[in-house]
């Protein structure tokens, strides 16, 4: 059974026992989180879809760590001009374990 969600304005297709980096949460190390905004919840040919989402099916997880990614590089340069500017950015994650996914 997989479904997909939606959290911090992305979306991902999961299943239960995947470990997967979402947006930072607001929720404690090893404590439990659920997700309602549920597009679409498919087992085998049956799929389920909704409009926009599925009425009663939701996705458990529980938070396995907090994080922060990679550094990205961000460069500016303009030939010719003695500008060149230079930034790096690196975005907060929080680790999530599925561990249930109940369809409406």
């Amino acid at each position: 059974m997989y479904a997909v969600i939606v959290t911090g304005g992305k979306q991902y297709r999961v299943m239960q026992g995947e470990v997967l980096r979402v947006e930072l949460l607001d929720a404690a190390v090893d404590s439990a989180v659920q997700f309602d905004q549920v597009l679409m919840v498919g087992e085998g040919e049956t799929v389920k879809v909704g409009a926009p989402t599925v009425a009663g099916a939701s996705v458990s997880a529980k938070v396995r760590a907090h994080g922060r990614a990679d550094k990205v590089r961000i460069v500016k340069f303009r030939r010719r001009k003695h500008h060149r500017k230079q930034m790096g950015h690196r975005q907060h994650y929080t680790e999530v374990e599925i561990t249930g996914i109940q369809a409406g």
